[in-house]
């Protein structure tokens, strides 16, 4: 009688990685995970029909760890949130961890974390990361790159209050799947990323954390982050202004039925985020329009985006102007209400 195989365990830890046309960066994220040589951690890929070499690449990676690297491929280009949700039904971790082809992970970033889910057990871990420049310069150095913190809130301890969690992500404004390793659990059918969408992170990532009864927030950067000229700040378009400027209008929604929903913390926190996303895409339309008189055309794109403010943003801009000013943040208070006034008819 021939024996039956052994079962694959299940691994504590799914690594989930969306590649398209990332070969320069491939190899590394991928060692940058096994060279830390913690057990019981799987890395699952998927390549959104790469043309690049992407996928000879991965193959060979693919035959250095073959138990733990695993490899799919779309049959056509279906974009980013499309490969996070291939991802997300391919995982078998108990936690998932997202990141992006051209980052890797910092060494002893999978031990801390191991250590934190063995001695607490949190739905939600976040961590901070630093940006990964082919050259640093002093600037970048005196802005922070080398540390970016992803939470403004208590570290080092688990937290069980879904306002805190959330105030803290929306204040701190790095929005990003790979700062944040959740349970699978959390993931419920209808919770997925937006295809078709920019800045589907901050339309997700804050949705995931109101299914987070617990989290823990280490203040260390995991994560090492590539800021290149591809990146969708550096390259804006009508389409990213107007996706920004509306991407929490989910979550206003969601709150809506939420027990933090009438949390002033958060309502705070989703005005203020909200804001930053409006002028984020009325920058663009100030750069769009230069130094000539805005035309009907570009008046009416500020009304879209100022209709999207208000759409997700539980506060007025006349609130969010007061709120501002009892917090003594006065030059937020200045650039909100000078963006909110620009393009007017």
């Amino acid at each position: 009688m021939s024996s039956l195989p052994t079962p694959t365990p299940t691994p504590w830890l799914s690594v989930l990685v969306p590649a398209y046309n990332a070969v320069a960066y491939l190899a590394e994220c991928v060692e940058s995970v096994f060279a830390q040589g913690v057990e019981g951690v799987e890395m699952v890929v998927v390549d959104d029909c790469s043309n690049d070499g992407s996928a000879e690449l991965l193959a060979r990676l693919a035959a250095r760890w073959p138990q733990a690297l695993h490899v799919r491929r779309h049959g056509h280009n279906r974009g980013l949130s499309a490969a996070r949700n291939t991802l997300l039904e391919e995982a078998r971790g108990e936690y998932l961890w997202f990141l992006d082809a051209d980052d890797k992970l910092r060494p002893g970033a999978l031990a801390e974390l191991q250590r934190i889910v063995r001695s607490t057990s949190p739905d939600l871990v976040l961590c901070d990361f630093e940006v990964l420049r082919e050259r640093r310069r002093l600037k970048h150095w005196l802005r922070g790159e080398h540390h970016r913190k992803s939470f403004q809130g208590p570290a080092g301890r688990v937290l069980s209050d879904p306002a805190e969690l959330l105030a803290g992500l929306l204040l701190a404004g790095q929005l990003h799947a790979w700062s944040k390793i959740s349970r699978r659990s959390l993931w419920h059918a209808e919770l997925r990323f937006p295809p078709g969408q920019y800045f589907e992170d901050m339309a997700t990532m804050t949705l995931l954390a109101l299914q987070a009864g617990t989290s823990y927030y280490a203040p260390h950067p995991w994560v090492a982050y590539r800021q290149h000229e591809h990146s969708i700040l550096a390259n804006a378009n009508w389409r990213k202004a107007q996706d920004q400027s509306r991407a929490l209008v989910p979550l206003r929604a969601a709150l809506q039925g939420h027990a933090c929903g009438a949390s002033e913390q958060v309502r705070l926190a989703l005005a203020h985020q909200s804001a930053r996303n409006f002028m984020g895409a009325m920058r663009f339309l100030h750069a769009q329009a230069g130094t000539e008189p805005a035309g009907a055309q570009v008046r009416a794109q500020a009304d879209e985006l100022r209709q999207n403010f208000r759409d997700s943003s539980p506060l007025t801009a006349r609130e969010l102007a007061r709120a501002y000013l009892a917090h003594g943040w006065l030059l937020r208070r200045h650039k909100f209400l000078r963006w909110y006034g620009a393009f007017r008819a």
